[in-house]
């Protein structure tokens, strides 16, 4: 006796999709550049951030090596030298005195009473 079995799904239209060879290829390939594989799409975009944040890096310190290039040439002039020091530093001339003012505003206030 021979036995046949018929598949019930034999007629449906998604069937034919999944029983294809070609389609589990295509999936399983889909899957592996997806997840597996070393240059996986995920990897790209956490790698792409990655970039884009050093880009950002990059052009915050060219913007402040630019300012420092044009502190440097501000700065090789004697009087420019001596504001520097005075405004930074409150250093002073030997006949001078400095005194400095500190607002109420200006100072953190405790509020622990």
């Amino acid at each position: 006796m021979k036995f046949k079995l018929k598949n019930p799904y034999k007629d449906k239209s998604w069937f034919k999709y999944l029983g294809n060879k070609y389609v589990w290829v295509l999936l399983f390939f889909i899957i592996w550049m997806l997840f597996l594989d070393n240059y996986s799409y995920f990897d790209h975009r956490f790698l792409d951030g990655q970039i884009n944040e050093l880009q950002d890096n990059k052009k915050y310190y060219q913007e402040e090596i630019r300012k420092d290039q044009e502190q440097i040439k501000e700065l090789k002039n004697p009087e420019q030298i001596e504001k520097y020091a005075r405004e930074k530093y409150f250093m002073k001339k030997d006949s001078e005195d400095i005194y400095i003012i500190k607002f109420e505003e200006d100072s953190i206030q405790d509020t622990r009473e």
